[in-house]
């Protein structure tokens, strides 16, 4: 038996659209074609009329059944795209996004600009990732960076194993160290660069947030107290200030709701050059700071 392309793109909205919006189901459709046929996204207006098989369109239907419980496509798709490169994700790992991009891409600018980086040179040049994940800020500036000694570290066995393969798999060495940091215990030695993109999102947050967030990535990466929710950058504060060179700098994704209070947490703390940045969509979500002692 086979079916028409365009009448499995007509099920996906009529069992999707109640549930989000009619250009994301599309999208949905989209790259779920592409995913598991290798089909373009023009394809069906240069063959309306084009016909799948019955073991083509298993896929795709039963993507359709893992969207219609909420499931992020990466986790259905087992990756997600990020800096120009491919990362295997599953629930133990948050699905990376475009404004961890943007703060791996203002890294790199300033890194290549002799002006505004510490006069260590590229020798012994090292980078620090708290709470790697996926693994996939910490593989995009090894990649990028290829005379850096690059180290990942997150209190997740799983994260740490899915993020050593996304490394191989994307040709870089990066070291992976199964460490909290909130004791940042084993990650001696100096660092030129220290980022992290560590849990931030307040408890009381949770109402505005998707099942799609809520129900499938893990907690553990995404929610603080509302008590004290800069409870991580407390702590990495702290471990920054006495293993960063000189000179050396400091970078977070941060909470767009406490910019003002997690850049002040900086400038109290040997910090100078504190420079908070806004991401694509107007928010306050990096913060940077270079270790002035």
């Amino acid at each position: 038996k086979t079916m028409y392309l365009r009448e499995i793109k007509n099920i996906y909205h009529l069992e999707l659209d109640p549930l989000f919006p009619k250009e994301e189901v599309d999208s949905f459709f989209y790259r779920a074609i592409e995913h598991y046929l290798g089909l373009e996204r023009f394809v069906l207006a240069l063959e309306p009329d084009l016909v799948i098989s019955r073991e083509e369109e298993e896929p795709l239907f039963h993507a359709l059944n893992e969207l219609k419980q909420e499931r992020p496509i990466q986790y259905v798709f087992g990756k997600a795209h990020f800096c120009e490169m491919d990362f295997k994700v599953d629930e133990n790992v948050l699905i990376p996004r475009p404004e961890t991009e943007e703060l791996v891409y203002w890294i790199l600018d300033l890194v290549h600009n002799p002006d505004l980086i510490g006069s260590s040179g590229e020798k012994e040049f090292r980078i620090l990732d708290i709470g790697t994940g996926s693994g996939c800020i910490a593989i995009s500036l090894a990649k990028n960076l290829p005379f850096a000694q690059v180290t990942g570290i997150d209190i997740s066995k799983a994260a740490l194993k899915l993020a050593g393969e996304n490394a191989r798999n994307n040709g870089v060495e990066v070291l992976f160290v199964e460490a909290d940091a909130l004791s940042l215990k084993g990650c001696g030695g100096q660092y030129d660069i220290i980022v992290s993109n560590p849990p931030y999102v307040r408890e009381m947050e949770k109402g505005s947030m998707g099942n799609n967030v809520l129900n499938y990535e893990p907690g553990t990466a995404l929610f603080v107290t509302d008590e004290d929710p800069l409870l991580f950058y407390k702590s990495i504060v702290g471990f920054a200030t006495t293993h960063l060179k000189k000179r050396g700098m400091l970078f977070f994704e941060i909470n767009q709701y406490l910019g003002k209070e997690t850049e002040q947490l900086l400038e109290r703390s040997l910090f100078s050059g504190v420079e908070l940045k806004k991401d694509m969509f107007g928010n306050d979500r990096m913060l940077k700071g270079i270790l002035s002692k």
